[in-house]
């Protein structure tokens, strides 16, 4: 039987499991590795920082479905990926991270760089084990493999460098296994649902990113119920389309619609919805729950009937037995709110007073100009809210932004891993200037790597997201301004193409020459500071809280802060 070394079984696994890139630094104890993944087919990304390479590969691992790896070096290298694996396992991507270690007869010891990782990714992770023994490499390699795919999450691979180096028989021949097994509920828990669904009311339903893939019995099941359908931020995608019982989103970045729908309801039905703030639910209404995962029945609110199943399939099995309803008063009670919330959408995207440019109109227009199978990443924070409110999608356009994890920094990592992934597809990451300042090297990324990415910096000089949390609460904001150089000619010298735009007069052709460019390119646009980000309902305690902010500025020395707030957004 030929023998290879446990670094090339490795590597053989992920290529026959379908990895087609890895992202990373190199270091001493990965050497082994990347040189068998030189020797293979799947192309090594060169990253600058490993957190973004954990945040490339898991937004690979997200849109496209297939299994995707990250790797470095021992202790500080593979430690760097922390905060990107965490975002990729929230978001149920696909991920293989090979946690390279020192060697194996040094562990335990407080040797130089020794990390222990299987404690400290544990909790990110739906597999984390190291390989000791060189005997276990094809086998553990294949169940690492085998669980990001089926439980759709990260795994970690630990692997000791001298470990990596040593030569083994192939040993049994373990392949990775990935079913995809189609779940109901059971025929007496549909009889259940629909008997209370005939009981009528205002029905509303409010779906999550569970209905991927299910869009069209979603609205047949709404419009079998005339119901109002809210989305929760993540499912916007797959809902958002095609659907006249759309009525957006509900929660802080949503509108009074969604709202609504979700909070006026008698009978609210959560489809593949895990959606985490408890104000945003019904206080008397029935729900019912339907959702993959046993975990997720009632731990959000409570439910009076909770059932387990895919939610395309559960839909489809129950739409029989359903007693149609003729009335719609509450859905199109619903959509008059819809139609007033894109009103006030517009109105916010309109170009400023004093040639002020509001990041609501750059969002509206790169929304305009992108093409119609555009990818979209946005950063955490504000620039979250504009792609969330502001940029369409339609079916074939998709988008990816930090929800669940909540960071800083997701956007333009996530974008190379994309435009890598998917090069013949435009790639734009909507990125803070905080967050990109805070992994700008990975920039020379998509010079080294050639990535046509297009990245778009909201330029606001301030946290902003941070500092408006302040202000709601009554505080003077501190620690939150940004003294940022001028992002498009730094972009220029390290070799994109950079434009910046500091009056609304120049933003739409530069928009466009921006999103023509063949090669990286960075579009920097001053926006207003002080913008709002407003929920559908404003609670007294936010209120208070920006009244107490205002006195407290004023008292402070800094009426000017308030006056420029009231006339950015009030007057606009």
């Amino acid at each position: 039987m030929s023998k290879k070394t446990v670094a090339e079984i490795v590597v053989e696994v992920l290529e026959r499991a379908g990895t087609q890139r890895c992202y990373g630094v190199v270091g001493d104890t990965l050497n082994h590795v990347t040189d068998a993944i030189r020797r293979s087919s799947i192309d090594w990304v060169h990253m600058r920082h490993e957190e973004a390479g954990a945040f490339a590969a898991g937004a690979e691992a997200y849109l496209t479905g297939t299994l995707t790896a990250c790797a470095g070096s021992c202790g500080p290298g593979s430690l760097h990926f922390i905060n990107g694996i965490y975002e990729s396992h929230r978001n149920r991507a696909p991920v293989v991270l090979i946690a390279s270690q020192v060697a194996s007869a040094e562990l335990g010891i407080d040797f130089p760089q020794e990390v222990e990782f299987r404690p400290l990714y544990a909790h990110c992770s739906v597999f984390c084990e190291a390989i000791m023994n060189p005997t276990q490499a094809r086998r553990m390699a294949t169940l690492a493999c085998q669980a990001a795919l089926t439980k759709r999450g990260v795994a970690v691979l630990v692997l000791p460098g001298d470990i990596a180096a040593l030569e083994v028989e192939e040993g049994p021949a373990y392949a990775v296994h990935a079913p995809s097994p189609v779940t109901t509920p059971s025929h007496a828990e549909l009889d259940l649902i629909a008997a209370l669904l005939a009981e009528g009311g205002r029905i509303a339903v409010y779906a999550g990113a569970g209905c991927e893939h299910a869009h069209d019995e979603v609205v047949r099941f709404c419009a079998s119920l005339g119901a109002p359908m809210a989305h929760t931020s993540r499912a916007k995608d797959f809902l958002e389309p095609d659907n006249p019982h759309n009525v957006g989103m509900t929660g802080v970045f949503g509108a009074k619609a969604g709202f609504h729908a979700v909070t006026s309801c008698d009978t609210l039905v959560l489809l593949g919805c895990d959606f985490a703030w408890r104000q945003f639910y019904p206080k008397d209404a029935r729900v019912i729950q339907i959702d993959i995962d046993p975990t997720h029945l009632g731990r959000r609110h409570p439910v009076e009937i909770g059932v387990v199943g895919d939610i395309g399939a559960s839909l489809a099995a129950l739409q029989p037995r359903l007693k149609p309803l003729v009335h719609r008063a509450f859905l199109d009670e619903c959509l008059k709110l819809r139609a007033e919330d894109q009103a006030e959408l517009e109105r916010q995207a309109k170009v400023g007073r004093n040639d002020l440019i509001h990041p609501q109109r750059l969002a509206a227009l790169i929304d305009q100009h992108a093409a119609d199978d555009a990818i979209f990443t946005a950063d955490g924070g504000s620039p979250m809210v504009w792609l969330l409110r502001h940029i369409a999608v339609n079916g074939r356009r998709r988008t990816l932004t930090s929800l669940l994890h909540g960071t800083m920094a997701n956007a333009m990592p996530q974008a190379l891993g994309l435009k890598k992934a998917l090069p013949d597809r435009q790639v734009i990451a909507l990125c803070g200037d905080g967050g990109l300042a805070m992994l700008l090297g990975d920039l020379l990324t998509a010079i080294q790597e050639e990535i046509a990415v297009k990245i778009v910096v909201f330029n606001n000089g301030t946290l902003g997201f941070v500092e408006l949390e302040m202000k709601v609460e009554g505080l003077i904001n501190a620690y939150t301004d940004l003294k940022n150089p001028d992002f498009a000619r730094l972009a220029e010298v390290i070799g994109f193409k950079g434009w910046r735009v500091e009056t609304n007069d120049a933003l739409d052709a530069a928009i466009v020459q921006f999103l023509a460019h063949p090669g990286p390119a960075l579009l920097d646009v001053k926006v207003n500071r002080t913008e709002l980000v407003m929920p559908p309902k404003v609670e007294p305690a936010m209120a208070f809280g920006a009244l107490l902010y205002s006195a407290r500025a004023v008292l402070g020395g800094h009426a000017a802060d308030v006056a420029d707030l009231i006339d950015s957004n009030v007057r606009r």
